[in-house]
């Protein structure tokens, strides 16, 4: 697979994330800090290392260099759904 073609949809999630967190950071000031709170949460970033580690060794093969991009990205995503606040007990 072409390393670079297999990277664009990864740098088009990230833009689309970055560019969601400026809109969001315009219209409520503090809600980018609130969003990405998840990036100091324990449980959520071991989570999020043990999902890009699944990533990058099982598409190591497949991919090459594009599985990195793609695990951290993974492990970004996963991380964020283990971090949010959770309502109730």
């Amino acid at each position: 697979m072409n390393g670079s073609r297999s990277l664009l949809p990864v740098v088009i999630v990230v833009a689309a994330l970055v560019i969601r967190t400026v809109i969001g950071e315009l219209r409520r000031p503090g809600s980018a800090r609130q969003q990405w709170a998840y990036a100091t949460d324990g449980p959520a970033v071991v989570a999020g290392v043990l999902a890009a580690v699944a990533v990058a060794v099982t598409g190591w093969s497949h991919a090459g260099t594009a599985a990195l991009a793609w695990a951290v990205l993974a492990g970004a995503l996963v991380a964020c759904l283990v971090g949010r606040p959770r309502n109730g007990p």
